[in-house]
């Protein structure tokens, strides 16, 4: 008899090609669609399942994705923070929704479309997250908040799979996903005009000061949610030359810019909501890692400090635009040890 195992599944080229990864591997494999808002498209879930014969489940998650991933994301931002919304709503939601639904089935296993891998240290017997075979398509950062019970049930297909490979044998067994756009990076705002979306659920947030590094006034922003950390284009500033941001101060409402991007350059930072995936967990150490500070950055060799709840991290060489609210996630070479969100 065939194992069988749940699939989530949106209908995109990823999550469906993933059933015929899956059936080459000889599971049986059974569908699942989160719907997390009313931008969920379940009838292009639905499509992909009929036409690769799945069966699908529909699972409601749209108040769990409200009350977790959506109030996280507006609290972040009128704080003057730059949250990662996947990283919350994979170990909140989305996983977490799929391996409930898989053990109300009778399903030891679980499948997403990622492009990851799943590791087992006998050792110390523990699970965790490796980097996917394609690079460019890794995602093993966006993962780092998942527990261990939640990696001891999941498999990613499409682990060691380069994305172009997927996409073309795809567009061969003309799957109705074969020509599916990207996904969009923030999923309940497909316009992706996020300042709009906060704004509507908020209310429109108050002009204040732009300061340079000395205090000095230099005109007027739009409001804090216009800006993160690093952010160079769209400041509405004349300065005669390019301005970084350095600082937003929410209290205070003034966002700080300067003309040396030198400055937006760090050594250090602060770290909490500390999870552990390869490294077992401690409450006190020293540990030589590489830190990742955001998807795209490359990782930089760094010497983490854990004390408690909360990690102090000395990088070798400065990183740019460390900014409070995103995730920091240390490597040892593909391996996930650990990461932090940074305050």
């Amino acid at each position: 008899m065939k194992e069988k195992v749940l699939l989530g599944m949106s209908g995109g080229l990823d999550s469906t090609y993933s059933v015929v990864e899956l059936k080459k591997r000889g599971y049986d494999v059974v569908g699942a669609v989160l719907k997390m808002s009313d931008n969920t498209d379940v009838e292009k879930a639905q499509t992909a399942a009929e036409t690769l014969g799945v069966p699908l489940h529909v699972v409601d998650c749209s108040k769990r994705f409200e009350d977790v991933v959506v109030k996280d994301f507006l609290t972040e931002y009128a704080a003057a923070r730059t949250p990662n919304p996947c990283v919350i709503c994979n170990r909140y939601v989305k996983i977490e929704s799929l391996c409930e639904c898989a053990r109300s089935l009778g399903i030891s296993r679980v499948a997403t479309g990622h492009y990851a891998n799943i590791a087992y240290d006998e050792a110390s017997g523990r699970y965790y997250i490796r980097k996917a075979g394609d690079a460019r398509k890794d995602q093993s950062y966006v993962l780092w908040r998942l527990t261990q019970e939640q990696l001891s049930m999941l498999t990613f297909p499409l682990s060691e799979r380069e994305k172009k490979d997927v996409r073309a044998e795809a567009v061969a067994l003309s799957l109705p996903s074969a020509d599916a756009e990207e996904s969009q990076e923030i999923c309940f705002i497909p316009t992706n005009d996020y300042i709009s979306y906060i704004e509507e659920k908020l209310g429109k947030f108050p002009e204040g000061d732009f300061l340079d590094e000395n205090g000095k006034t230099l005109g007027k922003h739009r409001g804090i949610v216009h800006y993160t950390i690093g952010q160079r284009k769209g400041l509405g500033l004349s300065l005669g030359r390019p301005g970084f941001v350095t600082a937003i101060d929410p209290a205070a409402n003034t966002v700080t810019v300067v003309s040396d991007e030198a400055k937006i350059f760090s050594t250090s930072l602060v770290c909490d909501t500390l999870n552990f995936q390869k490294l077992a967990p401690m409450r006190e150490g020293v540990i030589r890692a590489e830190g990742k500070v955001r998807y795209a950055a490359k990782p930089v060799m760094a010497t983490v400090k854990i004390k408690g709840e909360r990690a102090e991290v000395l990088f070798d060489a400065p990183v740019r635009a460390v900014t409070p609210g995103q995730s920091v996630v240390f490597y040892d070479g593909d391996d996930v040890l650990m990461g932090g969100i940074i305050c």
